[in-house]
């Protein structure tokens, strides 16, 4: 008997033979599977990161280097939040194309009423949020009770948002916020304490092994196939010790922006809401057939409403996170290609254009690979012109990658 045969128990209850506990062998059998039959996950993104820091590490040793890094992750945070809300609206099958105008319109808002107005800037912040929220809530009317496409509506909203960013900014065209303030700092400066994140590290295993426990104890008391103990420490193992590394690392230098752990954080909570609560499997459900989600009960109109609002919201997050980064706010913001670096990052890191599949961590990897292409080509002294040209073909290539993984799911049943 082989060791993945003594991991594995089955139960004969009349025809069916149910697994207690699948062990590492056929874990990875199962891993195999899916990625066979369309079911790729993170791992086409993950792999193309790869060759892009090997291609650019060895064209130009600086660019692996700790302190560009920590610096592409500051860069990567104001785009990857603005992503975050395209994730939500390519989970129902929309699309907003106005976030880059709505994160630039929150900008001028955070200097306006801040910097010129005197409000303090946490009461600023949170006006240019839920002003963003409203702007969803509209284009969520549109298209819930007027029927109209969320391409027009919001193509048309990116005029007049862009419109509204410039009034507010006045013939001036900019507003500089102070220097040495906590905002600014926060966006240019401040990084977490080097004990805070090894402990912060560990956070992330030990989520991962307590709730695979528990999972698995659950699907063996339903006699159901669970992923042996061994298989979780593995896999929880791994993870730490990247993480750990990835902590050492830039802990060499200037160490882990806390701008970028809270992009991390939203995507964590993000991702629990996406994959762990009603509302998320309503989104997928949505996504996937909305007449069938209709039909099983779902409020398919407030599932649309809170997409574009979330998607809003967090377009005027990151274009106060983007005003923090760069100490200002001008015509400038949200303007050139964060919109299509925004909805790109989602594309690449894995969320699907047809609707019904993604996560919140597609923001993370894309707007990383993204934010390395940028960075790589920066440091190799080459024009702008390439580094458009080189994200265009790892779009297509990623949607390319996403119509034939989508294919080979429904060729498997796994649709």
């Amino acid at each position: 008997m082989t060791s993945d045969a003594k991991q594995t128990t089955l139960l004969d209850r009349g025809d069916v033979r149910v697994s207690h506990d699948a062990g590492i062998g056929a874990t990875i059998r199962s891993s195999i599977d899916k990625v066979r039959s369309g079911d790729l996950g993170s791992l086409p993104v993950v792999v193309g990161l790869v060759i892009i820091w090997t291609v650019f590490g060895t064209l130009n040793p600086t660019f692996l280097s700790s302190n560009n890094l920590a610096n592409l992750l500051f860069d990567a945070s104001t785009v990857g939040v603005i992503s975050l809300g395209i994730v939500c609206v390519l989970m129902v099958g929309e699309i907003d194309l106005s976030v880059g105008s709505i994160s630039g319109f929150a900008s001028a808002m955070v200097g306006m009423l801040w910097v010129n107005q005197g409000w303090p800037v946490a009461i600023a912040i949170i006006a240019a949020i839920t002003v963003g929220g409203l702007i969803g809530s509209l284009y969520a009317l549109l298209f819930n009770r007027l029927g109209m496409p969320s391409f027009v509506s919001t193509l048309a909203g990116l005029l007049a948002v862009l419109g509204m960013q410039l009034y507010l900014l006045g013939a001036t065209g900019s507003i500089n916020l102070p220097y040495g303030s906590p905002l600014v700092n926060f966006g240019q400066l401040l990084v977490i304490p080097r004990p805070l994140a090894y402990v912060l590290a560990l956070l992330p295993g030990v989520v991962m092994l307590v709730s695979g426990y528990r999972a698995g104890q659950r699907r063996r008391q339903a006699n159901l196939s669970s992923r042996s103990i061994g298989a979780l420490v593995v896999r929880v193992a791994l993870i730490t010790i990247l993480l750990e590394f990835v902590v050492f690392y830039l802990n060499q230098d200037r160490g882990i922006p806390w701008m970028f752990a809270l992009f991390v954080a939203l995507a964590i909570v993000m991702n629990y809401a996406l994959t762990r609560t009603q509302w998320g499997r309503s989104m997928a459900a949505v996504g996937g057939n909305r007449e069938a989600a209709r039909r099983a009960g779902i409020n398919v109109r407030l599932i649309y409403t809170s997409a574009f609002v979330l998607c809003a919201m967090f377009a005027a997050l990151g274009g106060v996170l983007a005003a923090a980064r760069l100490a200002s706010a001008s015509q400038q913001a949200g303007t050139g290609d964060v919109n299509l670096n925004a909805i790109a990052a989602a594309v690449i890191g894995g969320t699907s254009l047809f609707g019904g599949r993604g996560s919140a961590y597609s923001a993370l990897l894309g707007i990383i690979v993204i934010q390395s292409i940028a960075s790589g080509l920066t440091m190799l002294d080459l024009s702008s012109a390439l580094r458009y040209m080189i994200t265009g073909a790892v779009l297509a290539i990623a949607v390319i990658v996403d119509s034939l993984a989508r294919r080979s799911r429904v060729s498997h049943g796994r649709a």
